[in-house]
């Protein structure tokens, strides 16, 4: 498995069990805190992005703005998928949540669409899926917050509308929401995921 720098917080038992996953240029700081403070008592696992593209850590390699290195991230996804799975035997837990931004959002939809038992819930903040993924009954089992900008230059609007489609023709339980703006985290977004996260 993967050695992965991580901030982590050890619930109380029967808590949910909430992995935080930064956007690029982030760290295992950016959403741990919120994720404290959302679901008081949980145990929270951060991870740090072990790819370093130009110093900025990411999950995963990239050959350009929205062009993946696909090999690469399966490879790490297979990685990460150990990690939490690792995590969920420890806990015992039965509700486990992804919350992700960015990258971090698509890392946590690449684990999903490949292992959908591993998370029950998933919150996708400006997320960027460019290919189709296969068919995944398991995901019928999952809930999901995608939260967007309609102006987003890095997540356009139609590949984000792509990736609801998919969920929800998959039957999984879908929410969204949208804001006006572009790719930044506002706090409409923050309340989304306040209501979502019950």
């Amino acid at each position: 498995m993967t050695d992965y720098i991580l901030r982590e917080t050890k619930g109380v038992p029967g808590a949910p069990l909430v992995f935080t996953f930064h956007g690029t240029g982030g760290d295992e700081h950016q959403f741990h805190g919120l994720a404290e403070q959302l679901w008081p008592g949980a145990h929270v696992v951060s991870p740090r992005g072990d790819v370093s593209e130009h110093g900025m850590a990411r999950y995963f390699r990239r050959t350009g703005e929205g062009v993946y290195d696909m090999e690469d991230l399966a490879k790490r996804r297979d990685a990460m998928a150990g990690l939490i799975r690792s995590r969920i035997t420890a806990t015992g837990a039965t509700r486990v949540f992804a919350l992700g931004y960015s990258n971090g959002a698509n890392i946590a939809a690449a684990i999903a669409f490949d292992q959908p038992d591993l998370f029950t819930d998933v919150i996708a903040m400006h997320p960027l899926i460019p290919w189709t993924p296969a068919p995944q009954p398991g995901l019928a089992q999952t809930r999901w917050l995608i939260t967007a900008g309609e102006r987003d230059p890095i997540c356009p609007a139609p590949l984000t509308q792509s990736l609801l489609d998919y969920l929800r023709a998959q039957n999984a339980e879908v929410t969204e929401h949208w804001h006006p703006g572009g790719h930044e985290l506002v706090q409409s977004e923050v309340t989304a995921v306040q209501d979502f996260r019950t």
